[in-house]
């Protein structure tokens, strides 16, 4: 075998340029979430771990996926696999998903039923959340039942403390990702009413 030092300048060059590229391959590969690759029943079983069988999550502060708005999901797996929003978790699992993966999905989780909490919601804190609500149109992006679409999450029925983790993250401008909206709304929204919009939105019921 030829020595790299021994090579001509040309052969030197190709040889570099070889090893350059499979050092970045090798690079971009170690950056590949774990799901990435895997069959769609596979990749379903990853995100289980966390988000719970058919996207009801059980563990405090995740969301739930099911009945989400198949673009609302989409928007936010590629937010997180292109950094745009930076989260411990989700960030490294969504890197390496193609297009097609997070379609794919989004698509499975949006057509999976998702359940109100159990438990007996506090009267007076529906009555607050219902009022707070009205107040800062909530229903004008995410419809009058709170079930989303488009790019808008569905709100109703999502997990409580997920809810109040996501509202206080928009106030304190420590969520990411380009939706400003949100941050205008809740700027000068205090604990208590984060609190109150919350319990009202994961135990809405029409009517």
């Amino acid at each position: 075998m030829r020595c790299l030092a021994c090579a001509t300048p040309g052969r030197r060059a190709l040889a570099l340029s070889l090893v350059g590229g499979g050092l970045l391959a090798t690079e971009v590969r170690s950056q590949e979430g774990p799901a990435a690759g895997l069959s769609l029943e596979e990749q379903l079983q990853v995100c289980a771990g966390c988000h719970g069988e058919d996207g009801s999550a059980v563990e405090s502060g995740v969301p739930s996926l099911a009945g989400q708005p198949a673009l609302a999901l989409t928007n936010q797996l590629i937010y997180f696999r292109e950094r745009l929003r930076r989260n411990e978790v989700m960030t490294p699992q969504a890197q390496g998903l193609s297009d097609e993966e997070i379609q794919a999905l989004a698509a499975h989780y949006a057509e999976q039923a998702l359940e109100p909490p159990e438990g007996e919601p506090d009267e007076a804190m529906m009555e607050r959340g219902r009022e707070l609500a009205r107040q800062h149109r909530c229903a004008s992006c995410h419809r009058t039942d709170f079930s989303g679409h488009e790019q808008m999450p569905r709100l109703a029925h999502q997990r409580e403390d997920y809810l109040v983790q996501a509202m206080r993250a928009y106030r304190e401008r420590t969520r990411g990702g380009p939706d400003t909206t949100m941050v205008d709304i809740l700027r000068n929204v205090d604990d208590a009413e984060i609190e109150a919009l919350a319990h009202f939105l994961a135990h809405y019921e029409r009517g």
